[in-house]
């Protein structure tokens, strides 16, 4: 399992369910998001350039790992290589729903150009972390399944 931990707000979750399934997790993140995490989880730091943790995950994930991301350009490319990609507000992301996605975020990036601002991402919640966790453990417990 590989995890956009730049920031991602659902890592002590990611923790204590990859410890329950026995999941090696890396988290990725660039040098100028070094932390001393006591996570006894593996830390991959790179390059503080704009897209070096989205690079690093691409050329390391293999068919049916899992990503935790609220990336959406990065899960577009992640789908098609046929990886799990969760949110970290549990959204499993899948192809039949990634082109609106990618249309949401253009047509965003386009307003915000032109110098229109919308009200920004809504407030991490508790159910959002409930969520997520109901989600991994699903995905997880697919492949105890197999």
């Amino acid at each position: 399992m590989y995890v956009d931990a730049d920031s991602c707000p659902v890592k002590e979750e990611i923790v204590e369910i990859a410890k329950c399934y026995s999941v090696e997790v890396v988290f990725i993140a660039s040098y100028a998001h070094m932390t001393r995490e006591e996570t006894n989880m593996k830390w991959k730091y790179v390059d503080s350039s704009k897209e070096a943790v989205d690079l690093f995950i691409m050329n390391s994930v293999k068919k049916q790992d899992i990503v935790i991301t609220q990336d959406i350009g990065l899960a577009s490319t992640l789908l098609l290589k046929d990886v799990y990609v969760l949110s970290p507000r549990g959204k499993v992301m899948e192809e039949k729903d990634i082109a609106t996605a990618l249309d949401m975020r253009y047509l965003s990036a386009k307003a915000r150009r032109r110098g229109i601002y919308g009200k920004g991402p809504k407030p991490f919640t508790e159910a959002d972390r409930k969520n997520f966790k109901k989600n991994l453990i699903k995905i997880l417990s697919n492949f105890e399944g197999v």
